[in-house]
């Protein structure tokens, strides 16, 4: 089957609607042109589906005609030869498939493929070649501090999609600007490209330099690292590598899939078993020096979307929290009050972009643990009912 040229169905919300593509997307390098052409993300290929694309977070349909079974099994097979991590016919059939694709003038995709009812599925998400400027991303001023941090653990989390990726690979390029110092990267796959400025930088690959990231970060140790960057913290054993050298005098920036500051310190502990969670406890509050757990909501004009995120920073009263599971202080109470420290909540900061006027409020409400709570800030902040009503995504 050839698949057919593509009429943009009508998106969700109409103000982010890309235009026509120039390009048919019949090919790898034409669906992948356009995504970048439309400053999207992420391309989804499916069968008995027509591919869709996620522009500034609306995802949406290239076409109306599926594309059948063998159409996107050759289209998956394709990718992940290019991306050297050809499936071997002779071996066991995987369920999924992690690799980095680069195509010459277009640009560098991350690639996850995997078995959907039987057959192939891949995403691919786009990565920009240049690294943001720390200062474009709007992160809150406290956190450029972190580039100077010797030694610990700094944790970047939110949910998938929500511009983890980026904020580590700028916070590394920060580190690597002003600093002399070797920087050890591992993750699966490679995203960010990063070259030497004052610092030295290795990129290991998952499975292509090595096995898994645990292994990484073992021999990682042997190899004079300053600062250690883990793609993802997703198992007990990548977590205590990190901690150890977290402990030993590396600064470890690591990443997790969770929703807020206080679920990240959660997520981590879980990993573990119950019988070592206290220990891990009084690791994790010696070594953190700081939490930012962020997401990503539409900017209210001029297309885009804007980051709104909740910080810790490394103060005693953190730490006493992480330490002891039965204080009847939160983590969100810490926050609160950490204002003179640096530190933020996602409803503080998520009232500052709607005042400003550069969030929808009912975007914001996508975000905070309440929309109730988060109405009431706004109009202690001097926001208006009538304001509050009529700022709402059309």
């Amino acid at each position: 089957m050839t698949p057919p040229a593509p009429e943009v169905a009508p998106p969700a919300a109409a103000n982010h609607a890309p235009t026509a593509s120039a390009v048919a997307p019949t090919t790898l390098e034409g669906l992948c042109g356009w995504l970048v052409e439309q400053e999207g993300s992420d391309l989804h290929l499916r069968a008995g589906a027509p591919p869709m694309v996620r522009v500034h977070g609306v995802l949406q349909r290239l076409g109306e005609s599926p594309w059948d079974r063998e159409t996107v099994d050759a289209m998956v097979m394709e990718t992940l030869t290019r991306s050297g991590r050809a499936l071997d016919p002779t071996g066991p059939m995987p369920f999924e498939r992690d690799a980095g694709l680069t195509l010459p003038g277009i640009g560098r995709f991350r690639v996850h493929a995997y078995r959907e009812r039987g057959s192939w599925a891949e995403v691919l998400r786009f990565i920009p070649e240049d690294i943001p400027p720390w200062d474009s991303l709007r992160l809150p001023r406290s956190m450029r501090d972190w580039a100077a941090v010797k030694d610990g653990i700094i944790v970047v989390s939110g949910p998938t999609g929500s511009g983890k990726s980026t904020t580590l690979a700028a916070l590394v390029d920060l580190v690597n600007a002003t600093r002399p110092c070797h920087i050890l990267i591992v993750e699966d796959p490679l995203e960010f490209v990063h070259h030497d400025r004052q610092a030295s930088i290795s990129q290991r690959e998952v499975p292509t330099d090595t096995p898994d990231f645990a292994s990484a970060l073992r021999a990682g140790m042997r190899e004079d690292p300053d600062v250690i960057v883990v793609g993802e913290v997703r198992d007990a054993e990548t977590l205590r590598t990190s901690l150890r050298a977290a402990e030993t005098g590396h600064l470890v920036l690591v990443s997790v899939h969770a929703r807020s500051v206080g679920d990240t310190i959660h997520r981590m502990l879980d990993l573990v078993p119950e019988a070592e969670q206290r220990q891990v406890r009084n690791v994790l509050a010696d070594t953190i020096r700081g939490v930012v757990s962020q997401r990503l909501v539409a900017a209210k004009s001029g297309g885009g979307r804007r980051l709104v995120c909740e910080v810790a920073q490394a103060t005693g009263r953190l730490r006493e929290v992480i330490r002891d599971p039965d204080s009847e202080t939160t983590i969100s109470d810490v926050l609160a009050e950490g204002e003179f420290h640096g530190m933020q909540t996602m409803q503080a900061h998520a009232v500052t972009l709607a005042l400003a006027g550069d969030i929808y409020v009912s975007d914001a409400e996508g975000v905070v643990p309440s929309a109730s709570d988060l109405h009431v800030a706004l109009r202690k902040a001097g926001m208006t009912q009538e304001q509050l009503s009529s700022s709402r995504a059309q």
